[in-house]
């Protein structure tokens, strides 16, 4: 990457981080993963510089003009709140596990294997505040006719719908959390995205699903990982995820608190579980037993106990 390129990028990227409450506090080159470098950013919340983000683009991208340079601004923007939270890796699945990503090496790259498909390797970890090993390491590969609905094959337009695509995955029962393990795939195809309403389409939830979502959200990753900080329970990520919008989150995280589960904040976007909503940890612990159960693929065990004819 020459030194002119990079400048370049930085001067964007710098730009875009400060007009979402962020710095830029380190550069750094790296390469992806068929050997094209790339530029590595380090962010931080300009409030709580200890809050870091990396985000990492093609060495020769470039988004000062059109239309992705607003897109760019508004991931960071989003990033910036997201980072207030204990533990801003951290996501909620329907069926209660709570779940870090991390990992992923950005950007797409052409698959290798001969498919007609884009790949982005990342990694999923069960976070459930024990020295848990558990985790999934993830090969998501996205169609080229879906790759046209995406702005660019980068970080800042792919990471909310691909973090989405490994829940919804485990939301199926279609990926196992293991102690060790080769790349599991997640599909992301135009299933996910209508073209009529031109959003993308990850779950049909309730009202009541997405308050007891919002109930668990409050619970792990507040009051399990986060030490009873606050959290962001208006996250545009987890809107698109159960296909709901901010304003309705923002209804059903008041009626959270209404029924004693939750405290909001001041500015109410944010909260912390009530001792009423702890005291439901053999719940959520069964909850999450349950849901273990559910992605641990049967024919696996018949497998290792010799019961196969294959």
């Amino acid at each position: 990457m020459s030194t002119g390129t990079q400048t370049v990028l930085a001067g964007q990227v710098e730009a875009a981080a400060k007009a979402g409450g962020l710095a830029l506090v380190g550069i750094g080159e790296g390469k992806d993963f068929s050997g094209s470098p790339t530029a590595k950013f380090m962010l931080a919340l300009a409030s709580d510089p200890s809050k870091k983000h990396l985000l990492e683009l093609s060495a020769g991208f470039e988004f000062s003009t059109g239309g992705l340079k607003g897109l760019v601004e508004n991931y960071l923007k989003e990033t910036a709140v997201r980072m207030k939270n204990p533990r801003p890796d951290c996501y909620m699945t329907l069926h209660g596990l709570p779940l870090s990503m991390g990992k992923f090496e950005w950007p797409f790259h052409a698959s290798t294997s001969g498919a007609d498909t884009f790949i982005v390797h990342g990694e999923t970890r069960l976070e459930d505040g024990k020295e848990s090993v558990l985790h999934a390491k993830i090969a998501a590969s996205m169609t080229r006719t879906f790759a046209e609905v995406v702005p660019a094959l980068e970080q800042p337009f792919a990471e909310s719908f691909i973090y989405n695509a490994v829940r919804k995955t485990m939301d199926q029962g279609q990926l196992e959390l293991v102690k060790s393990g080769n790349r599991q795939p997640v599909p992301v195809t135009t299933r996910y995205y209508s073209p009529k309403r031109q959003k993308f389409i990850f779950n049909d939830t309730t009202e009541a699903q997405r308050h007891e979502y919002l109930a668990a959200k409050a619970f792990w990753l507040s009051g399990v990982l986060g030490g009873g900080a606050p959290v962001w329970l208006v996250d545009p990520r987890d809107a698109q995820y159960l296909d709901t919008t901010v304003e309705e989150l923002r209804k059903t995280a008041q009626a959270v608190a209404g029924d004693g589960l939750i405290r909001l904040a001041a500015d109410t976007d944010f909260g912390t579980p009530t001792e009423a909503l702890m005291g439901h940890k053999a719940q959520y612990e069964k909850e999450l037993a349950e849901a273990l159960q559910f992605i641990k693929p049967s024919f696996n065990e018949e497998m290792r106990a010799g019961h196969t004819n294959m």
